[in-house]
C-alpha cells in the first residue's frame, strides 16, 4: 500500500509540473518555447479549460497523497526509546553494553644499573 502511493504521487507530481507548464501564462507558458503562438492553438480551443481542470484535479491528487503518506509514515516508524518500552514491556530480553574488560597492567622493572 506504502509503495503503491508513493508511484501514485511521483507520478501525479510530474503530471502537474507538466501541466502548469504548459498553461499559458504572463509569458505564454512553455507553448512559446517551441515557437507554437498559444496553448489554444496546441491542443485545441478548449485547451485553456482543460488544463485548468487538470492542474485542479491534479493539485488534489497531490494534497491527497500527500497528506496520506504523512499519515502513514508516523503509524509506521517509530523511535528507539519507545522500541524499548515496548521490549520491556512484553518482557523480552534486555540489552546490556558490553563491559570493557579491565587487563591489569604489566609491572615492568626498570633495568639496575651499576
Amino acid at each position: 500500500m506504502y509503495a503503491l502511493l508513493i508511484v501514485i504521487h511521483v507520478i501525479v507530481s510530474v503530471v502537474l509540473i507538466l501541466v502548469i507548464l504548459l498553461q499559458a501564462g504572463r509569458g505564454g507558458g512553455l507553448s512559446d518555447t517551441f515557437g507554437i503562438s498559444s496553448t489554444q492553438t496546441f491542443f485545441g480551443t478548449s485547451a485553456a479549460k482543460f488544463l485548468q481542470k487538470a492542474t485542479s484535479v491534479s493539485a488534489v491528487i497531490f494534497l491527497l497523497t500527500c497528506l496520506s503518506l504523512a499519515a502513514l509514515s508516523t503509524h509506521r516508524s517509530r523511535s528507539l526509546m519507545e522500541t524499548q518500552r515496548v521490549k520491556k514491556a512484553i518482557g523480552g530480553a534486555e540489552t546490556k553494553a558490553a563491559l570493557p574488560i579491565a587487563i591489569p597492567p604489566v609491572k615492568q622493572e626498570a633495568p639496575k644499573t651499576e
